[in-house]
């Protein structure tokens, strides 16, 4: 395992992981410390377990969110072309595909 040095809100961590995962990890560290600045910075969280127990339920709870949009079937009225309009549903495809690349990247 690779001892990968990273900080978060300041704080040195040294972390684990394979050798060919340190990118991964850097930008899982990268999103952590965002997300617990984000609640830091809003100034109604103060003591750092609290603000790291909220960053790990608004994590867990967009990555359920993620994964339940994704497993929805696609309606045949998203897909199909809509008589008066002439258009497909564009934007939610393009939602579905997003998810389903994950952090491959987004269309748009």
């Amino acid at each position: 395992m690779k001892q990968v040095e990273t900080t978060i809100l300041g704080q040195s961590y040294m972390l684990s992981c394979p050798p060919d995962g340190e990118a991964l990890l850097r930008e899982a560290v990268s999103i952590v410390d965002r997300e617990m600045s984000l609640i830091r910075d809003a100034g109604k969280v103060k003591a750092r377990e609290r603000i790291a127990v909220l960053t790990a339920l608004n994590l867990a709870y967009q990555r359920a969110e993620h994964a339940h949009v994704a497993l929805q079937p696609v309606s045949s009225e998203a897909v199909a072309v809509s008589a008066e309009a002439g258009t497909l549903d564009v934007d939610h495809l393009i939602r579905r595909i997003d998810l389903a690349l994950g952090d491959d990247g987004q269309l748009l």
